[in-house]
Formats: C-alpha cells, sequence, structure tokens
C-alpha cells in the first residue's frame, strides 16, 4: 500500500473507528457474560466521559484543574436526589433521561464557581481550582442535610413506572447499555465541539493567549464557556455513577477522585482526542482488576506513571500516533523486527520486578517473618521467603532483563532514530 493509499485510508477511516468503538461496546459483554466484566465496563464507560470532560480543559484549553471533581460529584448527588424524588412520587420520569439532570447541576456548577476560577490561566488557575475543590468537598460533610455526611445518599433505580422501552433498570447489563448510549452521545458532542470555532479559539488560547487577545478574543470568556460545557458532561459522568452505583458519597468530590481523572487523561495522552479514552480504559483496570489481585497495585501505578513521564510524556495516544506516521512512510515494517527483540527482555525485566515487589510486600505485612519453613504464597507459588532462594532468583531474572534489554535498546534507539531521521526528512 502506497503512502498516498494509506493517506486516504486513514482520513476516512474515522467513521469506521466510531462504528467499530460502538460494535467492541456491544459485543464485549456478550462475549464474557461475567457480572465482574459487566461491572468493569461500566466504570469505564463512565470514566471515558469524566476523562474527556477534563480534557476539555487541559487538552484543548491549556487549563490544569485539580477541582474538576467538583462538577461530577455535583451531578452525582443532584441525580441522586431526583432518583429518590422520583421514587418517593411515583413518577413516570425515565431513569434514562437522569443524565440530563447531571448534565444541568454540572453545567450550573461551572457557571457559578467558573467565572472567579477562570480569571487567570497557568498555575494560578490550577491553585484557584484546588481551593474550590477542597472547599466543596469539606462541604460535603458540613451539610449532611444535601450530601448526607459520611454515609453519603442511596437511593434505588428501579422503578416501577420509569421503565424505557422494557428496561426496568434493575439488571447491570440494562444500565450497561444505558451507560453506553449516553457514553457514545458525550462523546461524539464534545468530538464535534472540537471542531467548532469555540474549540479551535480554544486551542488558539491555549497555545499563545496573547495574540488571541491581540486579534480582538476576549480568553477569559473562552476560558469560562470551557470550564461550563466541561462542567456539564462530567455531571453527565457524575449521574451515571449514580445510577451504577445506588450511592453517591463525598468521595465523589474529593482530590483523589479528580487526580484519578488527571492521571486517566495525562498516560492516555491530552493532544489527542482518544488519548483519554484509552488512559480511562487503562486506568480503571489497573484500579479495579489489578487492585482486586495484589495489594501492590498502587506501586505498579505509580512506577508505570513515571515510565510513561521520562518514555512517553505526550502518553500513550502519541505513541500509537508516532506508529501511524511511520505507517504512512512505509516504516513501520522496518520497526516490527526491534520492537519484537526488545519484547522479550522486557517481559522479563517485568517479571523479575514483579517477583520483588510482591515477596517485598509480603514481607511486610508479616506473612514471610517467623515462619520457619512454612511457605507463602506469592503469585500463586509457594515459596519460602525466609530463605535467600526466591529472592535472588528474582533479583538474577531481573538483572539479566536489564542487561539484555540494554543491548537491545542500543540497536533499537539507533533504528528508531534512523526511522524518525527519514520520516522527518519526508515530511521537510
Amino acid at each position: 500500500m502506497s503512502s498516498h493509499i494509506a493517506e486516504i485510508f486513514f482520513r476516512r477511516s474515522r467513521l469506521a473507528l466510531w462504528g467499530g468503538g460502538l460494535a467492541i461496546a456491544i459485543v464485549l459483554p456478550l462475549l464474557f457474560k461475567s457480572g465482574f466484566v459487566t461491572s468493569l465496563l461500566c466504570q469505564m464507560g463512565i470514566m471515558v466521559i469524566f476523562a474527556l470532560s477534563y480534557n476539555m480543559l487541559l487538552g484543548q484549553t491549556g487549563l490544569l484543574s485539580f477541582g474538576h471533581a467538583v462538577y461530577y460529584g455535583l451531578g452525582a448527588f443532584v441525580s441522586m436526589h431526583a432518583m429518590n424524588l422520583i421514587g418517593k412520587s411515583g413518577g413516570s420520569v425515565t431513569i434514562a433521561l437522569l443524565p440530563i439532570v447531571g448534565a444541568v447541576a454540572g453545567l450550573i456548577g461551572g457557571v457559578v464557581l467558573g467565572y472567579v476560577t477562570t480569571k487567570k490561566a497557568g498555575t494560578t488557575f490550577a491553585m484557584i481550582s484546588l481551593g474550590i475543590g477542597e472547599l466543596v468537598a469539606a462541604s460535603a460533610l458540613m451539610f449532611p442535610g444535601f450530601f448526607g455526611g459520611e454515609g453519603g445518599i442511596s437511593g434505588n433505580r428501579v422503578i416501577p413506572k420509569s421503565s424505557f422501552l422494557g428496561m426496568t433498570w434493575g439488571p447491570q447489563m440494562e444500565v450497561y447499555w444505558l451507560i453506553v448510549a449516553w457514553a457514545f452521545i458525550a462523546a461524539i458532542a464534545m468530538f464535534a465541539l472540537t471542531q467548532t470555532p469555540l474549540g479551535r479559539m480554544a486551542n488558539a488560547v491555549r497555545d499563545n493567549p496573547e495574540r488571541a487577545e491581540f486579534v480582538g478574543y476576549d480568553t477569559q470568556r473562552v476560558r469560562y464557556l470551557m470550564l461550563i460545557l466541561s462542567g456539564l458532561f462530567a455531571g453527565i459522568a457524575g449521574s451515571l455513577n449514580a445510577i451504577n452505583y445506588e450511592i453517591v458519597t463525598a468521595e465523589a468530590l474529593d482530590s483523589h477522585t479528580s487526580g484519578a481523572v488527571l492521571l486517566m487523561t495525562f498516560v492516555g495522552g491530552i493532544g489527542f482526542f482518544y488519548g483519554p479514552i484509552i488512559g480511562a480504559i487503562l486506568v480503571t483496570i489497573m484500579q479495579i482488576v489489578i487492585g482486586g489481585l495484589t495489594k501492590a497495585w498502587l506501586m505498579y501505578f505509580g512506577l508505570f506513571f513515571l515510565f510513561m513521564v521520562l518514555m512517553a510524556p505526550g502518553g500513550i495516544a502519541s505513541v500509537i500516533a508516532i506508529q501511524r506516521n511511520l505507517w504512512l512512510a512505509g516504516l513501520f515494517g522496518r520497526m516490527v523486527p526491534h520492537y519484537l527483540a526488545a519484547a522479550g527482555p522486557i517481559l522479563l525485566t517485568v517479571a523479575g520486578l514483579v517477583g520483588l515487589i510482591e515477596m517485598t510486600y509480603a514481607l511486610l505485612a508479616g506473612e514471610g517473618v517467623g515462619a520457619g519453613d512454612a511457605a507463602t504464597e506469592v503469585l500463586g507459588a509457594e515459596l519460602h521467603l525466609n530463605s535467600p532462594g526466591p529472592w535472588l532468583a528474582a533479583l538474577a531474572i531481573t538483572l539479566v532483563g536489564v542487561v539484555l534489554l540494554r543491548w537491545v535498546g542500543r540497536r533499537t534507539g539507533s533504528a528508531w532514530n534512523a526511522a524518525l531521521a527519514e520520516l522527518h526528512g519526508d515530511k521537510a
């Protein structure tokens, strides 16, 4: 396939990607037929909306927010109150429309809080957003009438007269279809926004606010509008979270939630629309799947985040974009053997590190101390942590992996630099 044909293919594949994503979302729960997988996919869909809404600030407008959970939490709490109101009144309003309530709550939150927050950009905006986030999170315990105090607010999404198209919202699968529908509606709306004059001006304010002001645009107004719309979509995510779990606590408002969505967006790639989608899926898997397998998942996530900052600061999406450019230039095939050669040492190094980390966590937990000859189960294997054997084996595997990785890495790095030089030369 020539470069020209490949370029045409990628330009016309956007609709196919949207359709393929929808098809995957529909097929996955049908393939696995597991309650755990369905719940995991529900959380992924919610976090995709939340991360995309955050990227409207960080990626599109250049606003680093430490309090985006405020709009997510407000959408969740208001939706939960609306759900309980519908249940008490016996109304016929369907739960499927509840995310609209969350959207309005997030929008109003953006209107009220955003005017002050967006007065300045840069570090000032980040600090103000952090202060407002902490203020609202503290209010959750100060006003238990609305926020429910430490226990939060719970509800019941199964309301007899609120069924829609035969769905009662009792089964988790029905909630999943609702989340998929709203996730695609929200994602398409946010993508469409990037193609509007407001979306283009947000990029201009991000890249060169002085020049944007020079040509007559009010940069504060652009930031304000983007924050309001970002709050709207964050409110949708919060509302879906309330429907999914049927309980909302103060955790939805705190800095941990704001930090999590920041990491999702950064790991996925803030410079690309699909970056936060990748980040939301990956971080959700790490939190739920890996978190359920090991107590050391935070250590793994920290190491992974450090690796991304050092090796791919543009996020996973930037790596994908580079491979796409290599493919278009006909250079990707040249790199495949080098990627395969590096895969073995990488897996070996990771295996050794995982063994050392898991044994260390087991030892610190007291599972291998004072146990005599008793074995401790680590990663499904019975190991004697009081003896040096397992430690030396894990250390040896790690060292061999590192040595091989350095040897292969030099060759891969040389080939990588040559491919990028040729790629940039072709573009020039």
